[in-house]
């Protein structure tokens, strides 16, 4: 595991229509483990690839597991049979669709008509993979800003090393960075165009993603069907 300084467990397409459109926005296909060209788009408020920097280091995914460094002792072959063995128990979700929304400055594709499934599944997905990480250290507790974080959700950080995890969990596909004032409703319009023939109805989340990061990007290393 010399060359994976993380891991995360994710949700990603499977490869098609919806994983090209998302990968050649973001300019990276974590499926592939490689750089893209970007989507030629007119009506930006700036470079794509500035829009994107952020988002494409990890590639187009739905956190179920945020990134964590494996705790000392775990291999990579422990941290893939324990994702696997989830997989093995866990049902797949299915959701109405798909919409586009504006998180906090962000834009990002969020799931209808299936949050209490998907709340069940990462809450699954959380506590059996948690003894694979290794403590935070004081530099990733400070990354995640606790002094702005609730009283539970600090709490949710110390437990699970995530503040966003268990009821404050929320799922969501990752398309921009922070936006600036008055520049979402332009770059939502493109989005709009883009993706609105390949989004699929209904949305599947059908697998468990393994992610690895290597030279600060992530990639997928394994896939595995839920089929509890």
């Amino acid at each position: 595991m010399e060359d994976i300084s993380r891991f995360a467990i994710y949700y990603a397409p499977r490869p098609g229509a919806f994983a090209d459109m998302a990968a050649a926005w973001l300019g990276w296909d974590a499926l592939g483990g490689n750089a893209v060209a970007h989507s030629v788009v007119a009506g930006l408020p700036l470079p794509l690839a500035d829009i994107t920097a952020e988002p494409s280091r990890y590639g187009f995914h739905g956190t179920l597991r945020a990134p964590f460094r494996a705790a000392e002792g775990v291999s990579l072959t422990e941290v893939a049979d324990t994702v696997a063995a989830l997989a093995a128990r866990l049902a797949p979700v299915v959701c109405k669709g798909l919409r586009l929304e504006d998180l906090d400055g962000f834009l990002a594709l969020t799931p209808l008509g299936c949050e209490a499934e998907l709340l069940e599944l990462a809450a699954q997905v959380v506590s059996g993979s948690d003894h694979l990480r290794a403590p935070l250290s004081a530099a990733e507790v400070a990354r995640r800003r606790p002094e702005t974080l609730t009283g539970r959700q600090r709490a949710l950080l110390d437990q699970w090393g995530y503040p966003f995890v268990m009821e404050e969990f929320r799922f969501h596909l990752t398309l921009t960075g922070k936006l600036g004032e008055g520049q979402a409703g332009p770059v939502a319009a493109v989005i709009d165009g883009l993706f609105a023939p390949v989004m699929p109805r209904p949305f599947v989340i059908e697998d468990l993603c393994l992610f690895g990061e290597a030279d600060g990007r992530f990639r997928a290393l394994h896939r595995y069907p839920l089929t509890g």
